[in-house]
């Protein structure tokens, strides 16, 4: 039990078969399978189901008499004492010729129990032995019409079967079955008889579609994988040239890209120097505004004539005051730049005309 537990546990591999006509035309590869004829050989096993098998073919009849199964001997052959020889009591003893057989053999059963799975296993394992070895034909069925045996050994010469053959039948090859009983090399078996004994002790097995155990799945032929393989290939060398073309169209697109860059890289220059000169003039409209500070009421009415009579040093002294605010305001302007606080426009200190500034201009009239 230990030994098919271990079997059961290896790993199986998978074998391809050629499939033949009986005239020996190639019809293609299929996989058989796997489980069957993809075994590592168990040794053990085999020799004991193999053993077991030979014993069973046994008949077991062999027998032999004992001094009290054979006739005569029912007389003591001569006195007991008195003679100088040994004592006897019956000349069918086992001493004597003619006498009974001692510890002989007696008819007996030499049949061994072996569990169905392991006579099952040592079978797959003798398959896959002769798998192994390239020693399996599959053969797609027997076109014999008439027993005939000649034509039974056109067809194993036209396989290349050589050696002891035996071939596995069906139950409709009859015949097959008459066209190779009269080989002496060729051994037949129905196919529910298979055993592990039958398969080792030749050196061909064929099969027929019929009598393959197991399932078993067509397999592309080599032409069928080269062409798909070159269609294949050229499915990848086309993919590679419409690759190319993709390739420059994207070069000419990173070129565009870069030149779009720069020219956005300048533009965006000139939007920044835009932007400072913008800038430059919200600056001067936000700056403090300084106007000349209105004369008071009694100046007014105190120098009427001398206003209208001299316009233009009016004129004079309003841009001498706009000018001392415009430098006021440069010089605020870099005060915050160096980081040094102005004065605000409600501190700007705006110089008032005076009564000696009037008494002066009157004296000038």
């Amino acid at each position: 039990m230990a030994t098919q537990q271990v079997a059961e546990r290896e790993e199986l591999r998978t074998v391809t078969v050629d499939r033949y006509t009986d005239a020996g035309e190639v019809l293609g590869t299929i996989e058989v399978s796997s489980e069957i004829f993809g075994r590592s050989p168990n040794i053990p096993l085999m020799h004991q189901v193999v053993t077991a098998q030979l014993a069973a073919r046994r008949s077991g009849t062999q027998s032999t008499k004992t001094r009290a199964e054979v006739a005569g001997g029912g007389a003591k052959p001569y006195r007991q004492k008195g003679t100088g020889r040994a004592r006897q009591g019956t000349i069918r003893a086992p001493q004597f010729v003619g006498g009974g057989v001692a510890l002989g053999p007696k008819p007996r059963s030499y049949a061994q129990r072996t569990p169905r799975k392991m006579t099952r296993l040592a079978l797959f394992c003798a398959l896959s032995d002769r798998v192994s070895e390239g020693r399996l034909c599959l053969v797609e069925s027997w076109s014999f019409d008439v027993p005939k045996t000649k034509d039974a050994v056109k067809s194993l010469n036209a396989l290349g079967l050589e050696g002891s053959i035996l071939i596995v039948l069906g139950p409709d090859d009859t015949m097959a079955e008459r066209s190779f009983a009269n080989l002496q090399n060729v051994d037949l078996v129905d196919g529910s008889q298979l055993t592990a004994y039958d398969v080792l002790v030749n050196d061909w097995i064929v099969f027929t579609d019929e009598t393959l155990p197991g399932e078993a799945t067509a397999v592309a032929d080599s032409d069928t994988a080269i062409s798909a393989r070159a269609r294949f290939e050229a499915g990848d060398a086309a993919d590679d040239e419409e690759d190319e073309p993709s390739a420059s169209a994207s070069g000419e697109t990173d070129a565009s890209s870069d030149d779009s860059s720069s020219d956005d890289s300048s533009s965006d220059a000139d939007t920044a120097a835009e932007a400072d000169v913008a800038d430059d003039a919200e600056a001067e409209e936000d700056a403090p505004k300084v106007t000349a500070a209105k004369p008071s009421k009694a100046r007014a009415k105190r120098a009427p004539a001398a206003k209208k009579a001299a316009p233009a040093v009016e004129a004079d002294a309003d841009e001498e005051v706009v000018a001392s605010a415009d430098s006021e305001v440069a010089a605020e302007v870099d005060d915050e730049e160096v980081g040094v606080s102005s004065p605000t426009e409600d501190s700007v200190d705006v110089p008032e005309a005076t009564d000696d500034a009037t008494d002066d201009e009157e004296d000038s009239e």
